[in-house]
């Protein structure tokens, strides 16, 4: 554990969160006595509690991160973004070089297809959009986001499933779709129960890695479903940890006095 002492208090460090291990490494921060903000992006409405504060909202681009950082005295920058947050990655690796700030990235590696898995790999989510739309009519569970529907519109004639955090703005671009508004982790048998429920077979998937989302995954493959996996951003080069643990014991060997 890092020690509480005045060294150990002098620390900021700034979280850029919006995963599930993003709130436990704020626990872990606050559990060790360390000075922290998790910052959102904003796009979910009711992000879930931190226990550190927290801010909402975007900095204005790698500049308006640096300022930030400075302003506040942020003496570490953990980027533990979804790992298809790709512009905010990058603007958090250009404002730590510039800023001489240390930087890692909590990641999850991404998932590898298993025995069983019928995966169509593709680059991105317009790529998606464009297999879809030479598929035959499926029911598809887009799960992608409610950010991203629009790109599926040029494949209406699916049936969409589409699970959101929260209820879209504006009605989801597709003459057939249901909406069902939930929040992760997800569960294996309750997505292969609601796959079945709701007739799904064609999944479209970002790789995002990690268990709260694996469900649909492990559902699709006991199913028998074919998923067409969305392959993750290029994000520059940065060090990264796949663990909390990880993370903790960098900031303690990170050489700025913070003991151990």
């Amino acid at each position: 554990m890092v020690s509480q002492g005045p060294s150990a208090m002098t620390a900021h460090l700034l979280i850029l969160g919006g995963t599930t291990e993003a709130t436990a490494l704020a626990r872990a921060v606050a559990e060790a006595g360390l000075r922290g903000t998790v910052s959102f992006a904003g796009r979910v409405a009711r992000p879930a509690r931190q226990p550190l504060p927290q801010r909402v909202g975007g900095f204005g681009g790698p500049q308006g991160l640096a300022a930030w950082m400075a302003a506040e005295g942020v003496t570490h920058l953990i980027d533990a973004t979804h790992p298809f947050a790709a512009r905010m990655s990058g603007n958090a690796v250009a404002a730590a070089s510039a800023s001489g700030i240390p930087l890692i990235a909590l990641t999850r590696p991404p998932w590898m297809p298993e025995a069983g898995d019928a995966w169509t790999g593709v680059a991105d989510l317009a790529a998606a959009a464009s297999t879809l739309k030479r598929r035959e009519p499926r029911t598809v569970l887009l799960a992608v986001g409610r950010l991203h529907l629009s790109l599926f519109s040029e494949a209406p004639h699916h049936r969409y499933v589409l699970r959101l955090i929260d209820p879209p703005e504006t009605p989801p671009p597709f003459p057939d779709h249901r909406v069902l508004i939930d929040r992760g982790p997800f569960d294996a048998a309750a997505d292969k129960q609601m796959m079945e429920t709701e007739g799904v077979d064609l999944v479209v998937s970002k790789n995002s890695g990690g268990t709260g989302a694996y469900g649909k995954i492990e559902a699709a493959r006991a199913l028998g479903l074919p998923v067409i996996m969305v392959e993750r951003p290029a994000i520059p080069s940065r060090r990264e940890s796949g663990s909390v643990t990880e993370v903790m014991d960098w900031l303690a060997h990170s050489g700025t006095d913070l003991g151990v």
